[in-house]
């Protein structure tokens, strides 16, 4: 039995509780933020505002951003 290799992180240097979430979450990627919005980050435990700030500086050297918050019918 081959065991699973985790994939190698390119998240910035955040804090173990946020990278442990994000991980867990299956985030390793800056390129995989642009598919999720602020909000959705940060609603997985141990992920607070200076981490969302950090990722938000790494994927801006990046060209790249969060996916932009879109109200869904009904609220």
């Amino acid at each position: 039995m081959m065991n699973q290799q985790t994939p190698v992180s390119e998240l910035p240097k955040i804090s173990k509780p946020a990278n442990r979430a994000l991980h867990q979450a299956g985030f390793y990627r800056l390129e995989q933020f642009t598919q999720v919005t602020e909000s959705e980050i940060i609603k997985l435990h141990g992920v607070g505002p200076k981490a969302v700030r950090i990722l938000n500086e790494a994927l801006k050297e990046k060209g790249l951003s969060f996916a932009k918050n879109h109200k869904k019918a009904g609220e």
